[in-house]
């Protein structure tokens, strides 16, 4: 198949070119993202290739299928970005890679945690400088401590694991309880209940009407002062003025964000030598105790390898009418 890749880095290129030679598909690279100004970039591919912060809204998914795009191959595992209703109307299939890395995001999670507690960065600028003092590195120990969860599937999963292994309680909330978070050990709580006792609440559910800023002020309220907050999921599933809010009375003690409600316009790309046009990513990453990473939770050897082989054979499985074993299903 002709595929044309939207969004695509120098890393897209080495792991699906090296994939593909047991594919032998035709793919063409290019760094702009998808919108609707850029569907005339489609020249005779009958695939395209889309990443988490390409726009796929009504008007841009009937332009694609006017310009002969049949099917849309998602480099991720959510589709918030995506108007399924105009693309069952407009016969576009949809395929995704549903568990690339659960690891990846899974640890990175952890990462996050650790580093803000131990304050890992501040040390390291010290240690730079030459200044070998202790005061202000002041942290707490994991173990005996409560963490929750909010979406207990592929990476939440993980992260109860790993929590329960360091010796902390784990308390979660889902909509589906998970058997296997169960017999290891997780509770599940209502939400109220797990914002009330959390010491670290990890968020892990994708984004959804009932999830946008799911934390909000209300909820951010009802937590325990001084919580640790990390948002692995999806930007807009926190408010991020009610963050703020949040930091600065000190109801949330330590933030630690690999996602961001207005990432679309910075993520991905290098604006070093730019303005950054961004008051409130400004006045997070202004804060000593907001930890920030770029969307790069996904982002190992491991989880590229897996997204290329997923998404090469799911053009396969189009290419040869074979069952879609990815595709995102059209519940009406």
């Amino acid at each position: 198949m002709k595929v044309l890749f939207y969004s695509s880095r120098d890393y897209d290129r080495e792991f699906f070119q090296s994939s593909n030679q047991s594919y032998q598909h035709q793919l063409r690279f290019i760094e702009e993202s998808l919108s609707l100004e850029t569907v005339d970039r489609v020249q005779d591919e009958n695939a395209i290739s889309v990443f988490v912060n390409d726009v796929l809204d009504r008007e841009t998914v009937f332009k694609l299928s006017a310009a002969g795009i049949k099917l849309v191959a998602l480099r991720c595992a959510g589709y918030d970005n995506v108007d399924l209703q105009a693309a069952h109307e407009a016969g576009l299939r949809l395929v995704h890679v549903p568990a690339y890395s659960p690891n990846a995001v899974a640890e990175h999670s952890l990462a996050l945690m650790l580093a803000l507690n131990r304050k890992i960065p501040q040390a390291r600028e010290r240690l730079k400088k030459g200044d070998f003092s202790l005061d202000g590195l002041l942290g707490f120990d994991f173990a005996g401590r409560t963490l929750g969860i909010v979406g207990t599937g592929r990476i939440g999963s993980i992260v109860a694991r790993i929590a329960l292994a360091m010796g902390m309680k784990v308390l979660a909330c889902d909509r589906y309880e998970n058997p296997d978070c169960q017999k290891m050990g997780v509770v599940y709580v209502p939400l109220d209940r797990l914002y009330k006792e959390a010491d670290v609440i990890s968020l892990h559910c994708p984004l959804s009407p009932d999830t946008n800023h799911l934390i909000n002020r209300d909820s951010i309220k009802k937590m325990k002062p001084g919580v640790m907050l990390i948002n692995t999921s999806r930007g807009a599933v926190l408010d991020s003025c009610a963050v703020i809010e949040g930091l600065e009375s000190g109801q949330i003690a330590y933030l630690g964000m690999d996602v961001y409600e207005y990432e679309s316009k910075l993520f991905f790309r290098d604006l070093s030598c730019a303005v950054i046009d961004d008051d409130i990513f400004k006045t997070l990453a202004s804060h000593p105790n907001v930890l920030m990473t770029a969307h790069q939770a996904f982002f190992t050897s491991d989880a590229l390898k897996k997204i290329a082989d997923t998404s090469l054979q799911s053009l396969s499985q189009f290419e040869q009418g074979q069952t879609l074993e990815n595709e995102i299903p059209w519940s009406g």
